[in-house]
């Protein structure tokens, strides 16, 4: 297949709701939700996913989306303000929107998977976004328990990180096959984008901001084993894959925090980021050298940590992980 109806629908959906996470961000300063696992949520991830998930029912009724949120906490009734500014950022889009659509439209996203199903994260790195620093709209489209189309839309991102103060917003986007691009979010031709060359220059790695999704300790001892001698570069989310895979950094860790070594990560913090990397001609595994099993629920319940490289660096990494076990 093709895929083109799928990617066509996935850019339109993402940028719309990219766009919608800058509005707010621009016009009040983002106030978090703190969800039942303590875990925040904002106006902008609520209507983020409302979009998305109107835009795929639309485009592919049949298919269930597995999506990071739920309109529980909307329906609370001291949250009438919350939903009223919600579905005022969606009609600026869906003009005739009303909130009970808007609340079912977020409630579209608490699909299963199956053997076919998108995963959403409306935005990925919510606490970056109410930093006002890095964030993603992620949304991927997995077939047989394989990522089939992904597509990352990352408002803030500067265009090349060596600059960063350049023009920002990107679009990376990849059609299992048929290669990864890039394209500002703001308008251009798409570029084809390939990681970096072992040898082409100074390596550097990418890992999370929060010290709860890691081990920085230990990721730094294994980028240092692999010659990497730069500091990280901390980010938030599926940023990282983008850095990698426009090759901008050649390694992404993210091992399991000492302080909850049995957590799983969750299919949507991975899954457009996985394709965008391995098209662009990088690798992804678990710690253990696994590819990631995007078949089995909204866990990777087979994998553990992720690793993310050029691929030519990717044995190398293991096998320091295994060293530095």
């Amino acid at each position: 297949m093709s895929y083109e109806s799928e990617k066509a629908a996935a850019i339109e959906a993402a940028l719309k709701a990219a766009k919608l996470c800058e509005k707010v961000r621009q016009e009040r300063v983002p106030e978090a939700i703190e969800k039942s696992d303590k875990s925040p949520v904002t106006v902008a991830d609520f209507g983020s996913q409302a979009l998305i998930c109107q835009a795929l029912a639309a485009a592919f009724p049949n298919d269930p989306v597995v999506g990071e949120e739920d309109s529980a906490e909307l329906r609370e009734p001291a949250m009438a303000a919350q939903l009223e500014q919600v579905t005022s950022y969606v009609q600026a889009v869906v003009g005739d929107a009303t909130s009970e659509e808007v609340l079912s439209w977020i409630d579209r996203g608490n699909g299963k998977t199956g053997s076919r199903y998108w995963t959403l994260d409306p935005i990925d790195g919510t606490k970056g976004f109410l930093r006002q620093d890095q964030y993603a709209v992620a949304l991927a489209l997995v077939e047989e328990g394989e990522v089939k189309v992904g597509v990352l839309a990352c408002p803030a991102l500067p265009v090349d990180l060596n600059q960063p103060e350049s023009e920002r917003g990107v679009l990376f986007v990849a059609v299992r096959g048929q290669g990864a691009t890039m394209v500002p979010i703001a308008g251009g031709e798409p570029c084809p984008i390939k990681v970096i060359e072992k040898g082409e220059g100074n390596l550097r790695f990418v890992e999370s901001v929060e010290s709860g999704h890691g081990d920085h300790s230990r990721q730094e001892a294994v980028a240092k084993a692999v010659g990497i001698t730069a500091d990280s570069l901390r980010m938030d989310s599926q940023a990282k894959y983008g850095a990698v895979a426009s090759g901008q950094a050649a390694l992404y860790l993210r091992l399991p925090s000492p302080k909850t070594p049995n957590y799983r990560e969750k299919i949507w913090d991975h899954a457009a980021g996985t394709i965008v990397v391995e098209e662009a001609g990088g690798r992804v595994t678990d710690m253990y050298g696994q590819p990631l099993n995007f078949s089995l629920g909204a866990k990777l319940v087979d994998n553990q940590g992720v690793i993310v490289s050029n691929g030519a660096i990717h044995e190398t990494v293991l096998a320091a992980l295994r060293e530095n076990s």
